[in-house]
């Protein structure tokens, strides 16, 4: 990834606008990464992956599901008082 720092943004914002839309420009400052420009086109198509993973409580768990972690965690147990 392209690198460029801070102070080059006021002096050479064309050359970077230039290479972010080729591919993702790392901004850095005091030597460290700090912000990263990219397309408009990169940007969507991370942000339309997005996460699809989903928050519940015990109460909304399929049971089936429930009663095999609930033997997991048993069958775990007792292997360990085996020890």
């Amino acid at each position: 990834m392209t690198r460029f720092t801070t102070s080059d943004l006021s002096r050479k914002s064309g050359d970077i606008i230039a290479e972010a839309l080729r591919h993702p420009v790392t901004i850095t400052q005091r030597n460290k990464p700090r912000l990263v420009m990219l397309s408009i086109e990169d940007y969507r198509r991370l942000t339309e992956r997005g996460d699809s993973r989903k928050a519940g409580t015990l109460s909304s768990i399929d049971q089936g599901l429930l009663n095999e972690i609930e033997t997991a965690v048993a069958d775990y147990e007792q292997d360990g008082d085996d020890r």
